[in-house]
């Protein structure tokens, strides 16, 4: 039975804060396509909303988002990526979630457990972060042979430089603290207290008026999407979802095993 949009995510209102929760715990949060279109519903109620200036993002569970729900979007036949050009479907792009607003409300994120993947990209897109102390994030795109080099540009462009460029190429995971340290993120919470800090941002940031903060939203929102968009035109001739590459390391992670050595091709 296919997943409805009310649990597949959550939805609720604090004043003029709106808080928007991942939810598939069972799949730490891994994001289908079913999923993504929930959100697009949910992020839009939140944006027309006269009543809500300001959106949080979190998870349920034990973590912020493993990413890509990798059985399903990556595990599709060469037939299927060819059709849909690519490993989510056409009206499932997460990484146009925030960019498709109409009134530019500003979203934080409040972060916990891990940010993994996809995940990264909704984080840095976000227009302010929170995350838990000890939260871990990584590029899993570059171990698992797809296309880093759109999280290299968001890390790049929060202004993380030369640490940008160590976490991509080598994958490994960081944590909150090493991401405040490079200027990725604007506050580590104590444990548990993820999502009240970044209500208290929320609500310092409503202390202003409300038009504008989302000038200052969409301003940047654009010329962040407008670099990313570059960076993805960079890469897109490859095509890493048809490569050997990737297909040996999606299996690899679905059966828990060390994948083959890689062929580069």
């Amino acid at each position: 039975m296919a997943e409805t949009t009310a649990e597949l995510a959550q939805y609720e209102t604090d004043g003029n804060i709106a808080t928007i929760r991942f939810n598939r715990p069972d799949k730490m949060n891994a994001f289908s396509d079913e999923m993504v279109i929930a959100l697009q519903e949910l992020l839009r109620c939140a944006d027309i909303d006269d009543d809500i200036h300001a959106i949080i993002l979190t998870g349920n569970g034990r973590c912020y988002t493993s990413g890509a729900d990798v059985r399903q979007r990556q595990l599709r036949t060469a037939e299927e990526f060819k059709r849909l050009g690519g490993p989510q479907a056409p009206n499932a792009n997460a990484g146009e979630l925030l960019t498709k607003s109409i009134n530019w409300k500003p979203i934080i994120s409040a972060a916990h457990g891990y940010v993994l993947g996809l995940g990264i990209g909704i984080l840095l897109q976000s227009d302010l972060i929170v995350c838990e102390e000890g939260t871990k994030i990584q590029v899993t795109e570059i171990p698992r042979g797809l296309d880093g080099a759109k999280y290299w540009g968001m890390l790049h462009w929060r202004g993380a430089g030369a640490f940008a460029n160590e976490v991509t190429l080598t994958g490994r995971m960081f944590t909150a603290e090493e991401a405040l340290a490079h200027n990725l993120i604007d506050r580590v919470a104590p444990k548990g207290q993820h999502l009240e800090v970044a209500k208290d941002l929320a609500r310092q940031v409503n202390k202003n008026p409300p038009l504008s903060i989302r000038g200052a939203v969409r301003t940047r929102r654009w010329y962040m999407d407008q670099f990313i968009r570059e960076v993805i035109t960079m890469n897109a001739p490859y095509k890493y979802h048809l490569t050997e590459d990737f297909k040996e390391a999606a299996r690899a992670f679905v059966e828990k095993r060390p994948p083959a050595p890689f062929k580069g091709r």
